[in-house]
């Protein structure tokens, strides 16, 4: 069996962590017992939000035609296409786990580099849910103001970023198999 070095190093440390755990629950070590409860927390919590997202980004993929990706999210956008990267950011779950794909597939239909660089950086500021806890804690008045900052700096930065990486053929990958 030939497995690649960086997934032979992945599972020596998943393997550590594990025999971490075990030793932890036997030897009644409470940081490590945590650490395992918190892992199984983590996982339960992905293969509920894991599955059905991916499912949504291939239908995405297969019903949203290219030519609609190019007219709202496309060089020619403009700012509308600003406005949809937030709008579509805002509805995310799953962290970057379920954005990096979907820019993956974006890219692939036709989005522009500036689009999708906004759009992952309203994801991580911008989500809804994040949003009414926000709110709920802080305050309207902050988290208005918060956006008045932070949606023009993420915006500039895209542009600056797609800037520098444009001319070097930046791409998103599938990933290294």
């Amino acid at each position: 069996m030939n497995i690649p070095k960086k997934a032979g190093n992945s599972l020596i440390i998943l393997a550590g962590f594990l025999l971490f755990v075990v030793i932890s629950i036997f030897t009644g070590f409470a940081p490590g017992q945590r650490s395992g409860l918190n892992l199984l927390s983590f996982l339960k919590e992905m293969a509920g939000v894991l599955p059905p997202a991916f499912i949504l980004i291939g239908l995405f993929e297969v019903w949203v035609k290219r030519e609609v990706i190019e007219r709202h999210l496309g060089e020619e956008s403009g700012v509308k296409g600003y406005f949809w990267a937030f709008l579509l950011a805002g509805t995310m779950v799953g962290g970057l786990y379920v954005t990096l794909p979907l820019c993956y597939i974006l890219q692939k239909k036709g989005a522009s580099l500036d689009i999708l660089f906004t759009f992952i950086n309203a994801s991580a500021i911008c989500r809804i849910p994040m949003t009414l806890f926000e709110i709920s804690f802080l305050g309207i008045p902050f988290t208005v103001i918060r956006y008045m900052v932070s949606l023009p700096l993420l915006t500039l930065v895209a542009i600056l970023m797609a800037k520098y990486l444009k001319p070097r053929n930046y791409r998103f990958t599938e990933g290294s198999r």
